[in-house]
């Protein structure tokens, strides 16, 4: 029988294959978010009590089959998570059947055709960052803001993108290429979409540095094989600025790049802040996990279950699986209520149920999750904070293999 006092969360996390680095911050994420809020009550006087179920490869079968582990074994009142990519939103059948909250970071526009097909069947299904296509359009603006503020000058006006094989990969890549030409920008290599993962890059680096960019983008997104592309590219580094998805922000690139990393620039829809806020949480993460920890990762999962609470107790508790009429009004709390955390603002777009992005969507700052911009400066200290405003904590420095 379960205990009245706790209320079961589940986690979707991938603790083992390519995104297990990953999977670690987002369980850490989670965990301290929990000891947190316990300290201070739980969600009116209950305890929260994590359950994770490691996702593997994160393909349908094994996100499908921990989903229902997690609703039929333990009947959790919600599933918070950071993301997995490959499922492409079969789980969302199990949470909507059994009538519970679902918090994720898949970054996929997928979700929004999915939440938007049938409303009230995926009521509580929510993406608590903005989805991929925001960082094509979005990394767009960013180099165009650096070359009309003159802190950087391009060799050219021509871009070269490399995509990863995954669907979030591919549709970031050709955001970027749909963008480009509002801006002023040319795609003179690519799309070119790359079988990953891998750590083999040499052929297509040397095909996008003949075209003489001025950028070169690679949209794939795991941090092994992005140190793999970053060392390649570094044996005969073109006059390029270097952007690398996601991946980047993890320790465990720098640790397989090291120096040469020094001015590569990797974004996050989804990242932490460096404001009293998020300067706060980091320490007390590095604190209870460890200087090897990536608290720009934890961010993620701990700011979604944070919020989750607020809307159970807003909402008078959550219910578990089958508790339809009570959920619906912890869903309701959440499109209602935005959220400042770690990430910066969560507020859910009506009809996509999911973040809204600033400044790519909303100028507005207090209503949007900034699409942060970092950029590796000093290996001795945590990414430089460069954009957007009025977040950018540092200045961007054009990368020493650009000085030439």
């Amino acid at each position: 029988m379960q205990d009245a006092s706790v209320i079961p969360i589940g986690s979707l996390v991938p603790l083992t294959g390519p995104s297990a680095a990953d999977g670690a911050e987002f369980r850490n994420g989670i965990i301290l978010a929990c000891e947190e809020l316990n300290a201070k009550g739980g969600i009116l006087g209950r305890r929260l009590q994590p359950i994770f179920m490691d996702t593997g490869r994160q393909d349908a079968e094994d996100v499908v089959h921990a989903t229902a582990r997690l609703i039929e074994e333990h009947n959790v009142h919600a599933i918070v998570n950071g993301y997995n990519i490959g499922p492409q939103n079969s789980e969302y059948e199990l949470v909507a059947d059994a009538g519970i909250l679902y918090i994720h970071s898949n970054t996929l526009l997928q979700h929004h055709d999915t939440v938007s097909s049938d409303p009230d069947r995926y009521f509580g299904c929510f993406m608590a960052d903005p989805a991929e296509y925001w960082y094509g359009q979005g990394f767009i603006k960013f180099i165009s803001w650096l070359r009309d503020t003159g802190q950087w000058r391009p060799q050219s006006n021509r871009l070269a993108i490399i995509s990863g094989s995954k669907p979030y990969s591919i549709v970031i890549a050709n955001a970027m290429a749909d963008a480009a030409s509002q801006f002023g920008w040319s795609v003179a290599f690519g799309p070119k979409i790359v079988a990953t993962p891998t750590n083999e890059w040499t052929g297509v680096i040397e095909e996008a540095k003949a075209t003489k960019p001025a950028a070169i983008a690679n949209t794939h997104f795991y941090a092994s094989d992005l140190a793999s592309f970053h060392n390649q590219f570094m044996a005969a580094p073109s006059n390029s600025l270097l952007y690398l998805q996601y991946g980047a922000l993890h320790q465990s690139f720098l640790d397989l790049t090291g120096d040469r990393a020094k001015g590569v620039i990797v974004s996050a829809v989804i990242g932490l802040l460096r404001d009293k806020i998020g300067e706060g949480f980091a320490q007390r993460y590095l604190s209870r996990f460890g200087k090897g920890s990536t608290p720009e990762i934890g961010c993620q999962s701990y700011g979604s279950l944070n919020h989750f609470a607020l809307a159970a107790s807003l909402a008078g508790g959550s219910g578990g699986p089958g508790a339809f009429t009570q959920n619906r009004r912890v869903a309701q709390a959440l499109l209602e209520t935005p959220y400042r955390t770690v990430t910066g603002t969560i507020c859910y777009h009506p009809t996509w149920q999911a973040a809204i992005p600033y400044p790519d969507h909303t100028n507005d700052p207090s209503l949007g999750m900034p699409h942060l911009f970092y950029q590796v400066q000093n290996l001795s200290k945590r990414l430089a904070l460069v954009a957007p405003a009025p977040y950018n904590a540092d200045k961007f420095v054009v990368p020493p293999w650009c000085m030439s």
